[in-house]
C-alpha cells in the first residue's frame, strides 16, 4: 500500500512533536510512503531515506493550497491529513485519514474573525465527509467532533499522543538560558485560549517577597502575547510584574527537559486543550502540576496533578502558594504521574494508529 503524509507542521509545536514520535512507526507498517513538506526541513530525520519527499511548502490552511493540492498529491492507497485541512477538489487518493487534534476553531470562545471561523467550518465540514477515518487524540476531542460536526463515532479512532520519557529523564546539563531560581512555569504557545492572564491575575495577589522568591517563567513564542487590546501587557506594566517574569521566547528541544526540571511547579491554565503534552513532559521530569480542570486536562492529569477553575485567578493564586509552601503531597502526585506516564506512551499510540488503518486495507 501507498501512503501519503502532509507533514509542513512537523516543526511546529504540539502537532509537530505527535508527527515526529508517530512517523518512524508507521513508515514500517507501509510498502511505500511518501510525505509532502520542506525537503531540507525533513532531511534531518533519519528515517528520510526511507521516504519519498515531496516539495511542498505552501502556507497550511490558505486557499493556495487548496488549488495545488491536485497537482501535488500523487496516486496512492491513503492521504493521511495530520490536520483538519483535508483537500476541497479532488485528489488521486483512493482513501484519505484525517488527524483531527481539536475542533477548537468551532467554539464560542475561539479568537478568530468571522470570516476564519467560517472558512474552519468549511474544512472540518469537508474532512468529515472525505475521511474515510478520523483520528483524534483524546475522548474530550472526540465528543467535541461529534458535538460540532455531523461525524459518525464509527469512524473515529481514539490515538492518546504520549511522552518519550527517556528524553526527559535525563536532562542535558547548561543550556544557554540564564533562568531565576525556584520559578513557577509555563510552557506551550501564547494564545488568548491558553489563559495566561488568569495565571498572571493570581500572580499579582503575591506579596512582592514572593514574588521575588518566585518568578515567572514563560516558554514559548511571544506571538499573540501582546493581544490586539494589550490587555495582557497592560495588566503586568499596570502591576509592575515585569522585573519577576522572564520571556524566553522559542527555545530548542533539547533545553526543555532541563527548565521543566528545574521549575518548583509547572502551571498550565488553558481552556481549552485537545490533549495537553505539556502536563505528562512535566510528569516525566517529576515537576509538580498546577492545571486547569477544563477540556481535556484532567483526562491526561489524572490523579497527578492539582486542578483549579481556570476562570478563578482568586483560587489559582491560593492553590499555587499552597503548593509551593507544602511539600506533603508531592511524592504521592510524582506516583500518580507515574500511571499517566503508563498510560500515555508513543509506542501505544502508534499500536493504535497502525490497528485504525488497517481496518482500511
Amino acid at each position: 500500500m501507498k501512503l501519503i503524509i502532509d507533514i509542513r507542521l512537523i516543526n511546529a509545536s504540539g502537532i509537530g512533536t505527535y508527527l515526529k514520535n508517530v512517523i518512524p512507526g508507521i513508515l514500517q507498517a507501509f510498502d511505500e510512503v511518501s510525505v509532502l513538506g520542506n525537503i531540507q526541513e525533513i532531511q534531518l530525520f533519519d528515517w528520510s531515506k526511507s521516504v519519498e519527499i515531496i516539495e511542498f511548502n505552501t502556507k497550511i490552511y490558505s486557499i493556495k493550497e487548496q488549488i495545488q493540492y491536485p497537482f501535488i498529491i500523487p496516486k496512492c492507497d491513503i492521504l493521511w491529513c495530520p490536520f483538519f485541512n483535508v483537500p476541497l477538489f479532488s485528489v488521486r487518493a483512493n482513501k484519505i485519514v484525517t488527524t483531527i487534534h481539536d475542533v477548537y476553531h468551532l467554539t464560542d470562545g475561539a479568537s478568530i474573525s468571522f470570516l476564519k471561523k467560517k472558512y474552519a467550518k468549511l474544512l472540518f465540514n469537508n474532512a468529515v465527509k472525505k475521511s474515510s477515518l478520523i483520528l483524534t487524540i483524546s475522548e474530550f476531542s472526540k465528543k467535541e467532533i461529534l458535538k460540532f460536526t455531523k461525524a459518525d463515532s464509527q469512524n473515529i479512532a481514539l490515538v492518546y499522543c504520549g511522552v518519550k520519557r527517556s528524553f526527559f529523564e535525563n536532562p542535558k546539563s547548561g543550556n544557554n538560558l540564564k533562568l531565576p531560581e525556584n520559578y513557577i512555569l509555563y510552557v506551550g504557545n501564547i494564545k488568548p485560549h491558553k489563559n495566561l492572564i488568569v495565571l498572571l491575575q493570581a500572580y499579582a495577589t503575591f506579596s512582592e517577597e514572593f514574588k521575588a522568591k518566585h518568578p515567572l517563567v514563560f516558554i514559548g513564542k511571544r506571538d499573540g502575547f501582546i493581544t490586539q487590546d494589550n490587555t495582557i501587557q497592560n495588566f503586568i506594566d499596570l502591576n509592575h510584574l515585569q522585573k519577576h517574569i522572564t520571556f524566553t521566547g522559542y527555545v530548542n528541544d533539547s533545553e526543555i527537559p532541563e527548565i521543566y526540571k528545574k521549575a518548583t511547579l509547572f502551571v498550565f491554565p488553558s481552556l481549552y486543550e485537545g490533549f495537553g503534552l505539556p502536563i505528562l513532559e512535566a510528569f516525566a521530569t517529576r515537576t509538580k502540576v498546577i492545571s486547569s480542570n477544563a477540556a481535556s486536562l484532567p483526562e491526561v492529569g489524572g490523579n497527578a496533578a492539582v486542578y483549579f477553575d481556570p476562570k478563578d485567578y482568586i483560587q489559582l493564586g491560593k492553590i499555587i502558594k499552597r503548593n509551593i509552601e507544602d511539600s506533603s503531597n508531592n511524592e504521592y502526585l510524582f506516583a500518580q504521574g507515574e500511571l499517566q506516564l503508563e498510560k500515555f506512551t508513543w509506542e501505544k499510540s502508534i499500536e493504535k494508529h497502525l490497528i485504525a488503518f488497517k481496518k482500511l486495507e
